[in-house]
């Protein structure tokens, strides 16, 4: 029988509930035991692939075409497998399936309920990924308080006491702000969400406490002493200088000890070295390159999470630290900020604000020979820059833009004009790719046969592709099966690549994305190259 790890989080958001989580998972995965995550969001949303990233930041897509919340891209970096639509679910998901139900009849005349119809549904999706694995991590999105979370928390009372308390622990991520004013950490925040915790019949069993000065003795003992909880569980989380040093952090306080034996659990001393130098390596680069992000929701670093650590990681592969500049393209200076910069990213993304930014930046990037990479609509906008500009073909587009475009050189498939329904109708999930010999792409990847994630609804238009592959932007990636582009390239440029897929959903710390690899290198000869590489400078520490 599988043993559940519910993790809540109180006072504020943000506090890192995801990263505590997938760190705690981590560990129990470093002790040889098999562990899944899930993570429950209480908004109504069936999903959040219609909401705006500024409300809910990067939509993350799984192998099997589910738009999921960002903490499955830390559940998939930190453990290094793979999520599925089962790892996520929504309210909107629970009340969509019991209202069906009630619909076909299959509660029998019964009145339907919160208690027990909606906190049922959420019990049996708790226990659905549970085959096969030795611990479920299940974050429950939210702050205790928040009205929307209660079902979720109900249904973890319940289910502790169903499978037993020794299956269950309960960890609570809280904050211990500090007061400048009188120079004090303070725990009554704590106690109060620990308390409201309680009210509802959860007992926390771990803190964790976030904090940006060190806990004393004396504070543990308060925070313990007031919550009921031993000592040797008060865990302190400050902030560090990279995510993935948090499980190292947890690990110098006993945490996967703590769980272990709290659950009763058996697990081997499977050697943790190989992340402890991991993150040393993140920590102590041997050089710096700076990458410029072209996008539209630069104010929220969120929006773009996936492809932040995908750089990281491409940088790992180098032992190099990739600085990101986050670019308003609607900048005066754009000239000035990109020529700075050892390569250019523009990433993903949808509507018609920003494009002139993000045209203006390949134009730069293609003339002035600097590393580009573009993520689905960053390759779009290349083809778009392309046909602009070296074809002469004036108000080329995307009928996303411009229905009326006279050149529409990227446009919908047949199959998606008909279509009505925003949510879940776009290209979503794994799709096989084929690799053209002797392509920068295929000495990327070294193979010609690849699978990679997708989302998005607007495609290269095959009409345009002699015209354009005649003049140096090479299609070198294709669905076959559709005879789609995936990837293009142009002739002689250092680096110069964008996909219709994303990359970034598949990049991992310990495995590097080979693209983003390929790109930081390409980034790094351009450094060198134009004397700007700090790789002196951090010989010298």
């Amino acid at each position: 029988m599988a043993k559940y790890i519910f993790v809540t989080g109180g006072v504020v958001s943000s506090l890192g509930k995801g990263i505590s989580a997938s760190s705690i998972a981590k560990l129990l995965q470093a002790r040889g035991l098999k562990v899944t995550m899930v993570k429950c969001d209480p908004y109504i949303n069936v999903d959040p692939g219609t909401m705006n990233p500024y409300q809910h930041g990067e939509v993350f897509v799984t192998e099997d075409g589910a738009e999921a919340d960002l903490d499955l891209g830390h559940y998939e970096r930190f453990l290094n497998i793979d999520m599925h639509r089962t790892n996520n679910f929504t309210a909107g998901q629970v009340y969509e399936t019991v209202i069906s139900k009630e619909r076909r009849g299959e509660f029998l005349g019964n009145t339907v309920q919160v208690i027990p119809h909606i906190t049922d549904e959420i019990k049996r999706r708790f226990r659905y990924p549970s085959k096969g694995v030795d611990v479920v991590l299940i974050e429950i999105g939210g702050t205790v308080g928040d009205i929307e979370s209660l079902p979720f928390l109900e249904a973890a009372r319940q289910h502790a006491l169903e499978v037993g308390k020794e299956n269950v622990l309960f960890v609570h991520v809280t904050l211990i702000p500090y007061i400048r004013a009188s120079e004090e950490l303070k725990t009554k925040p704590t106690q109060h969400s620990v308390g409201k915790l309680r009210e509802i019949g959860l007992n926390p069993d771990i803190l964790i406490c976030r904090s940006e000065k060190p806990l004393t003795p004396e504070i543990r003992a308060k925070i313990a002493m007031f919550t009921s909880v031993h000592k040797e569980a008060v865990i302190e989380a400050p902030d560090v200088g990279t995510i993935y040093e948090v499980p190292v952090v947890f690990k110098k306080q006993g945490v996967d000890e703590q769980v272990l034996m709290l659950l009763r659990q058996r697990a081997s001393t499977k050697n943790f070295d190989g992340w402890t130098k991991l993150v040393e390596r993140i920590k102590n680069p041997s050089e710096e390159v700076t990458i410029a992000l072209a996008g539209k929701y630069t104010e929220l670093k969120d929006a773009y999470k996936s492809v932040h650590e995908a750089l990281l990681h491409g940088g790992l592969a180098h032992n190099a630290r990739v600085k990101i500049e986050y670019v308003d393209t609607g900048a005066p200076d754009l000239d000035a900020k990109l020529a700075e910069a050892d390569g250019v990213l523009v990433p993903g993304g949808f509507g018609d604000r920003g494009i002139d930014g993000k045209l203006a930046a390949i134009r730069i990037a293609r003339e002035s020979e600097i590393p580009y990479f573009g993520l689905c609509l960053g390759m779009q906008i290349a083809v778009i820059e392309f046909a602009r500009n070296v074809l002469k073909l004036e108000g080329a587009n995307s009928t996303e833009f411009d229905k009326e475009t006279r050149y529409p050189v990227i446009d919908l498939l047949p199959e998606q004009k008909g279509i009505e329904d925003k949510g879940a109708t776009m290209r979503l999930g794994s799709y096989a790719c084929e690799l053209k010999k002797g392509s920068l792409a295929a000495a990327c990847y070294k193979a010609t046969k690849i699978d990679e994630r997708h989302r998005h609804r607007y495609e290269f238009n095959n009409k345009f592709r002699k015209l354009i592959e005649d003049s140096g932007l090479l299609v070198t990636g294709r669905f076959v099966e559709k005879d789609l582009a995936e990837i293009v390239e142009l002739k002689d440029h250092p680096w110069f690549l964008a996909s219709q897929f994303h990359p970034e959903f598949k990049s991992r710390p310990e495995a590097p994305h080979p693209l983003f690899a390929s790109f930081i290198a390409a980034a790094i000869k351009r450094a060198r190259g134009s004397g700007r590489s700090r790789s002196e400078a951090y010989a010298r520490g």
